[in-house]
C-alpha cells in the first residue's frame, strides 16, 4: 500500500490505528472516471456485516467514492453470476471460486491482474503458492483472500459428555462411528454427525483417499463406482447405528445454511465444512467449537488439501478498474481492514497480515489457526480445477445419493448410475 491517500492529498486523513494511512487512490486515471463501484459475494450473516464494514471504511477514507454491495447465499450465486455475464451486467468485482476460476478466465468473463501488480494492486508479501492457485494459464486472474481446508467441526462439550475420546488430525471411520455413537447414546443429540452422503466434496475426500484422483487429466471422471458404493454403504452403516442423521433429514438439509446444521441447532456434535466457516460457525454457538481433519479410510493415499477458500476477482465490465484493483489492494493489505474480515474467509495470504492478526485473535480464529497449522505436511496436493459440466455431475450425484438415503436404491446400484451418467455429462461438456 502507497503512503499517499486522497485523504491526506486533501489534507483531511483521520489519524488510524498505530498511525497507518488510508487507501490510496491517487490517480488521475481513477478520479477521472465513474467512483462508484459494484462487489458481488456469496455470504452469511457474519460474513456480509464484516464485509460491508469494510465498504464503510473505505468509503471513509476516501470520501467521494461509493462502493455497492450486492450478496446472496451460495445456492442463488452462481445462477446470479450466469445471468448478469450474459447479460453483460457484472458486478466490478466478483467473489470468484477455484472450482470455476479456469471457466470465467477462459470466457474472458473476468480480466488478469498482472497489469494493476505493483501499481493499484500490492500483493509483495502474498505467499508465492497463494498467487499460483488464481493464476490461468500463467496470468493472476483471482487475488486469493482465504486459504481454507476441510475441516470436521465438533462441539466440545458433547464430546466431553459422551465420555469418548480421539485424536482429531489423526482419526479414522471407525473412530467417528465409535464417537458419534457415544454421542447419541450419553447425551442430549439426537444423533453423532451430520449425515455426508450428499457432500460431494467429502467423496472427492474419500475418493482421493482411495487413490483415485478426483478427476482425470482429461477431464473424465475418476474413481471408481466400489468406491462411492463403499462410501454411501459407511454412511448407512452409521444411520443404522442411530449415530447419524436419518435419510430424510439429511436430504432436507441440502443447500441449507451453517444455522441450519446440526451442530448449531444441537442436534449432533459433528458437522464438516470447510475451516473458514470455524469463525463463522463458532458466531452461531454457544458451545466451544473444535476442529479436526476429515477421518481417514486406513488407506495410505491422501485426500484432504489446502485451496484458495475463495478469490476475488475483476470482470470485463468493471467501469474503473484502478479503482476497483485499490478495493482489492485494501482488502488484503490495509491493517483495519484485515483486521475487520478477521479469518472468516480463511486464513489470509500474506505473512504480514496474519503477524498483524495473531496478537487479537478471537478463540474461534486461534482454533481455525491452529488446525491450518496442524494439518501443515498432512495433505494431499491441491488437484486440478474441476472440469467444465462438474457442476452437472454433481447434481447427479445428490440425485442418485438421494435415492440411497431414502432406500430406494442400493448404494452399489446407484453409484454406478451415478458413474454412467457422469461419463456422459462430461463427455458432452
Amino acid at each position: 500500500m502507497t503512503n499517499l491517500t486522497r485523504r491526506k492529498m486533501l489534507g483531511v486523513m483521520a489519524a488510524g490505528a498505530g498511525g497507518v494511512a488510508a487507501s490510496s487512490l491517487m490517480g488521475t486515471s481513477a478520479f477521472a472516471q465513474e467512483m462508484r463501484i459494484r462487489h458481488y459475494w456469496w455470504g452469511n450473516p457474519s460474513r456480509d456485516e464484516r464485509t460491508f464494514k469494510v465498504i464503510e471504511l473505505f468509503q471513509e477514507n476516501n470520501p467521494g467514492v461509493e462502493v455497492a454491495g450486492e450478496t446472496v447465499g451460495w445456492s442463488d450465486y452462481w445462477t446470479k453470476l450466469a445471468t448478469q455475464t450474459a447479460g453483460g451486467n457484472m458486478a466490478d468485482l466478483v467473489q470468484m471460486d477455484y472450482r470455476y476460476l479456469f471457466e470465467y478466465a477462459r470466457r474472458g468473463a473476468i480480466q488478469p491482474l498482472d497489469p494493476y501488480i505493483g501499481n493499484s494492486l500490492d500483493v509483495s508479501n502474498f505467499d508465492q503458492s497463494a498467487l499460483d492457485g488464481g493464476k490461468v494459464d500463467g496470468q493472476l486472474y483471482a487475488l486469493n483472500i482465504g486459504s481454507n481446508t476441510q475441516v470436521s467441526i465438533f462441539n466440545t462439550r458433547l464430546i466431553e459428555e459422551s465420555g469418548a475420546e480421539f485424536d482429531p488430525i489423526n482419526w479414522t471411520y471407525e473412530d467417528l462411528m465409535r464417537v458419534a455413537v457415544a454421542v447419541a447414546e450419553n447425551t442430549g443429540a439426537t444423533f453423532g454427525t451430520d449425515d455426508l452422503s450428499l457432500g460431494y466434496v467429502f467423496w472427492e475426500d474419500w475418493a482421493q483417499q482411495a487413490g483415485h484422483q478426483f478427476y482425470a487429466e482429461d477431464g473424465s471422471i475418476g474413481g471408481r463406482p466400489q468406491d462411492l458404493a463403499d462410501f454411501w454403504q459407511m454412511w448407512t452403516e452409521l444411520r443404522d447405528a442411530g449415530a447419524a442423521q436419518d435419510g430424510e433429514t439429511a436430504i432436507s438439509l441440502l443447500g441449507t445454511g451453517m444455522n441450519e446444521t446440526g451442530l448449531v441447532t444441537g442436534t449432533t456434535a459433528f458437522s464438516y465444512m470447510w475451516s473458514n466457516q470455524i469463525v463463522g460457525m463458532q458466531s452461531l454457538m454457544e458451545d466451544t467449537v473444535g476442529a479436526g481433519m476429515l477421518p481417514n479410510t486406513g488407506g495410505g493415499s491422501l485426500g484432504q488439501f489446502i485451496k484458495p477458500s475463495m478469490f476475488m476477482s475483476l470482470t470485463r465490465d468493471t467501469v474503473n478498474a484502478e479503482l476497483a484493483t485499490q478495493y482489492m489492494s485494501d482488502w488484503v493489505n490495509h491493517p483495519e481492514a484485515t483486521a475487520i474480515l478477521g479469518l472468516e474467509r480463511g486464513i489470509p495470504a500474506s505473512s504480514v497480515v496474519r503477524d498483524a492478526l495473531a496478537p487479537s485473535f478471537t478463540p474461534a480464529e486461534k482454533v481455525s489457526v491452529d488446525y491450518f497449522s496442524a494439518v501443515q505436511g498432512k495433505v494431499g496436493a491441491l488437484p486440478p480445477p474441476p472440469p467444465a459440466g462438474a457442476g452437472e455431475v454433481n447434481d447427479a450425484f445428490q440425485r442418485w445419493g438421494t435415492e440411497v438415503l431414502l432406500g430406494n436404491m442400493s448404494p452399489l446400484d446407484a453409484a454406478t448410475a451415478h458413474f454412467d451418467e457422469a461419463d456422459s455429462i462430461l463427455a458432452r461438456a
